[in-house]
């Protein structure tokens, strides 16, 4: 059995799948994430993160994104945990 969490895209780990649930950013950041793919409903997974505060990696639609910090930390994603 599987539950769900929500965890923002930084603190996801590699490998990790999940839905974007809600991006909470103002209007231009929602705007630049939506350029990208990345909107709640869509299915992203991480690929990698640098230590502290270097970009985040992740794919959706099959394509490769890196992101700054500050913004990965915008994305909530809900994952499976697996118990």
């Amino acid at each position: 059995m599987s539950h769900k969490r929500q965890v923002t895209l930084r603190r996801m780990e590699a490998g990790q799948s999940g839905i974007v649930i809600q991006i909470s950013g103002g209007h231009g950041l929602v705007r630049r994430l939506e350029a990208m793919g990345i909107r709640p409903g869509k299915k992203i997974t991480k690929v990698s993160s640098a230590f502290l505060r270097g970009p985040v990696t992740f794919k959706v639609d099959h394509m490769q994104i890196a992101i700054g910090f500050g913004m990965a930390n915008k994305i909530v994603v809900e994952v499976d945990n697996p118990d």
